[in-house]
């Protein structure tokens, strides 16, 4: 089982609004920073998944998979294009998908997407470490992602729309009308959603294997730079101490 400490996800999320700070432009930004204020403590827990074989199941998980995606899918454009493949998106677009092709997983206004397991049985037997919330409306989690957008007043490209709604590819049968279609005029006219599908994949992969290669060491990565950065580190852990100890 991998772990991350109250410093790795306290750094995390600082690349995470570092990230939304140099890609986002202004006239969506400004929103967009007041939703991540309002599910900060709620976002920066959250893991990536519910069961240890599938990827981050850990507090913390859920923003180390979205920097991730956004690093793997920078990277994956820079190939296509090698390879004279068209790009007729934006980097922002692109990064602004990335960052929210999982938002659904943060849950709702109110409750958590995912709550630990009570059953010792099925986290030892199962490996299920997170239930999914039985207090959450049912959606699709790129829908729900979507509807916290637009509740905060966050415009999305039709481009981010398709790419924040395809990214898990042919895993949600939903997505065959898009990905599957025989006709040439139904064919999507951006490659912005396969690159992000090939991201999240790539992610989830790796993520999966940094798990089954942990030895459940805490993973530290630097020291808090002032007092008021050990501040929030010390109440992170605190945090971090009563939710998952």
């Amino acid at each position: 089982m991998r772990k991350l400490s109250a410093e790795q996800i306290q750094n995390n999320w600082v690349k995470l609004i570092d990230t939304i700070e140099g890609f986002i432009s202004d006239d969506r930004k400004e929103n967009l920073l007041k939703f991540y204020d309002d599910f900060k403590e709620r976002m920066m827990f959250a893991p990536a998944s519910g069961r240890e074989h599938f990827h981050n199941a850990m507090p913390g998980g859920y923003v180390e998979h979205i920097l991730h995606i956004v690093s793997y899918s920078l990277e994956i454009k820079q190939l296509w294009e090698k390879n004279g493949a068209e790009i007729n998106f934006t980097d922002e677009e692109l990064v602004f998908a990335a960052l929210h092709h999982d938002l659904g997983k943060v849950g709702d206004l109110e409750h958590d997407y995912y709550i630990p397991n009570e059953s010792e049985w099925h986290r030892k037997n199962q490996g299920k470490i997170y239930s999914h919330n039985p207090q959450l409306q049912y959606m699709k989690v790129p829908d729900r992602g979507l509807w916290l957008l637009q509740h905060y007043g966050v415009k999305v490209t039709d481009k981010e729309y398709l790419g924040i709604k395809l990214t898990d590819g042919l895993y949600d049968d939903a997505n065959k009308s898009y990905l599957m279609s025989y006709n040439p005029d139904f064919n999507l006219r951006s490659n912005m959603a396969y690159i992000l599908h090939q991201a999240d994949m790539m992610a989830t992969h790796i993520e999966g294997d940094m798990w089954n290669n942990s030895d459940e060491k805490i993973v530290n990565t630097k020291v808090p730079k002032d007092k008021q950065e050990q501040k929030q580190v010390d109440n992170l852990k605190s945090k971090f101490d009563e939710l998952f100890a």
